[in-house]
């Protein structure tokens, strides 16, 4: 295929892009080049907010044929959380065809370099980010997350971490030099001299499995990062969430074939109904690299048997807010109540146990008693969902039974603190919308731990009654330990207990955010400068991103020659 993208327009478009990015990760500052606010869009030939409903709604009830090789039918069923069906097919792969077709391509890809590679991956997010407003509406019926929250995190941060992880795939290739001539001296004899060269080689083929509730966010790391250290990639979606993944698999073989390379790099493995093709695509010999967000269950499935590849993945933990004293406790509760309904609680991130000294705390309103804090925070998450129309705009809709099946059984688990109710969505009838569930617990009760030391994913939270501080840190560092955490919060204004919880959470290796009390929440994190998850502890055995989560993508291969 002829390029209709050069190289000089690829890097002259995108290297000063990739520059920035390479500075953000460096010093940790905030920066992104993807507009978060919907009216940004519309300008340079991207989609506004009238367009890309009309790009979404105009894929309804098609097929998205991708021209793939092996393709052996077609497959679809997405319903959205907000009742609608989609009714857009995919193609189903012949994988017997399909993978050595993927292969083919990467002997050219290889040899394009780190440089091309970067600015390659760049050009496709640039087109991604260019129909963001169609890309929200695809998230947004296939997560249940509201149009706002899957505009921003299925759209620009989504494509900050795929940005981010192209950062770091460079910097670890270009660690080593292309050549390097070698002289050793040998005193009266001449001196050994020897060229070298230095090729940094993909694994083999990349394979992403999609989660439902972040098929973008989750899943543009892993793509990214293979696709720039030279693998070809195969986008496993969840059957309930392919229409993103797809519509990204569309764009980057596009792309691809305009630069002069094989659009097989990326292709798309979408499954018919109850085929679980998950377990065969991991354990298949050409699968050298997987990337996974998902239950524990299969992730540790995938740690255990996909023993040919490299397994990234991000898993469940039970993610715990150790509340010992507050210095703003309006501030506190008001940081919490959105941190709990945030996309009905549906995030890796979302707080699901409150330690709280059944003494009470310490105050800038004065003493709380262990109920009084309880009661006050249902109150906040109350008045900040009161209005049908706002919390409709922060919960979205429940992804799918299983979480409303936990809503429903959380509340005879122990002492409700706030029930949970049902909110109708005048634009959605269809969508299945509730509020949190709150419930007390004595943390020194056998039958209270088995509650709060399993995760619940989903709207439901834990306020736990301890003994004490000490206590408190106790119970954190076994939670980490034992079940994991992708977050860990806290509010002190004591700073022995503040030492003890971060000496915890250094040891574990959990991410902590302390005394959060204005707009930024502990279930959310900025590309380029935040780490989701540590690779540390059972939630996850990788970071989004360091150079941990790129370098084992790709080898070094020597070459030597006399000089």
């Amino acid at each position: 295929m002829a390029a209709e993208l050069t190289a000089h327009q690829l890097i002259a478009a995108h290297r000063p892009t990739l520059d920035q990015a390479l500075e953000a990760i460096r010093t940790r500052a905030y920066w992104s080049p993807h507009p978060e606010h919907p009216k940004a869009y519309g300008q340079d030939g991207s989609l506004d907010m009238a367009a890309g409903k009309a790009a979404f709604d105009a894929l309804l009830g098609t097929r998205l044929d991708l021209g793939q090789p092996g393709t052996d039918g077609f497959v679809g069923g997405e319903v959205s959380p907000y009742g609608i069906e989609l009714g857009v097919e995919y193609p189903h792969a012949d994988l017997d065809v399909l993978l050595p077709a993927m292969k083919a391509g990467q002997k050219a890809w290889r040899d394009a370099g780190a440089e091309i590679r970067a600015v390659v991956c760049l050009e496709i997010l640039k087109r991604i980010s260019d129909r963001t407003h169609e890309f929200a509406h695809a998230v947004m019926h296939t997560s249940g997350q509201a149009f706002m929250m899957a505009f921003q995190a299925g759209g620009p941060h989504a494509q900050d971490r795929g940005l981010e992880a192209v950062a770091y795939a460079y910097v670890e290739q270009v660690r080593t030099p292309d050549t390097a001539e070698w002289t050793k001296p040998q005193g009266k004899r001449d001196p050994l001299a020897l060229t070298k060269q230095f090729t940094p080689v993909p694994r083999g083929i990349g394979l992403v499995i999609g989660c439902n509730t972040f098929p973008t966010w989750n899943g543009y790391p892993g793509l990214f990062a293979s696709l720039a250290t030279g693998n070809a990639v195969l986008v496993k979606p969840h059957p309930r969430a392919v229409l993103p993944l797809a519509l990204t698999v569309q764009v980057a073989r596009d792309v691809l074939g305009e630069a002069g390379f094989d659009p097989n790099l990326v292709a798309l493995a979408a499954e018919r109904p109850g085929e679980g093709i998950a377990k065969t695509l991991a354990t298949r010999p050409e699968i050298r690299i997987i990337d996974y967000t998902g239950s524990t269950e299969f992730g540790d499935w995938l740690e255990a048997n996909a023993r040919q590849a490299q397994v990234y993945t991000e898993k469940a933990g039970v993610n715990t807010v150790l509340v010992e004293s507050a210095g703003d406790y309006k501030g506190m509760l008001s940081n919490l109540a959105f941190s709990l309904s945030l996309y009905s609680g549906q995030m890796c991130t979302t707080p699901q146990n409150l330690l709280i000294p059944r003494d009470g705390i310490r105050t800038d309103e004065g003493p709380k008693t262990f109920d009084e804090v309880v009661s006050d925070l249902a109150r906040s998450v109350d008045g900040l969902l009161g209005d049908d129309a706002r919390a409709n705009a922060l919960l979205g809709a429940i992804v799918n039974p299983d979480v409303k099946a936990r809503l429903e059984a959380a509340a005879g688990l122990g002492e409700v603190a706030l029930a949970s109710r049902e909110i109708a969505n005048a634009e959605f009838p269809g969508a299945v919308v509730r509020t949190p569930v709150v419930v007390k617990l004595d943390g020194a009760k056998p039958d209270a731990e088995a509650a709060y030391m399993s995760e619940c994913f989903g709207p439901v939270s834990f306020a736990v009654a301890v003994d004490s501080a000490a206590d408190a840190v106790e119970l954190l560092r076994r939670t980490i330990r034992e079940k994991g955490a992708m977050t860990v919060g806290a509010y002190t204004t004591d700073e022995e207990v503040e030492q003890a919880v971060q000496e915890v959470c250094l040891e574990e290796a959990a991410q902590l955010s302390l005394n959060l009390v204005g707009g930024v929440y502990v279930n959310q994190t900025a590309a380029f400068s935040d780490f989701h998850g540590s690779g540390g502890n059972p939630a996850a055995n990788s970071a989004l991103c360091d150079g941990a989560f790129v370098a084992n993508r790709f080898r070094v291969v020597e070459v030597r020659r006399e000089a």
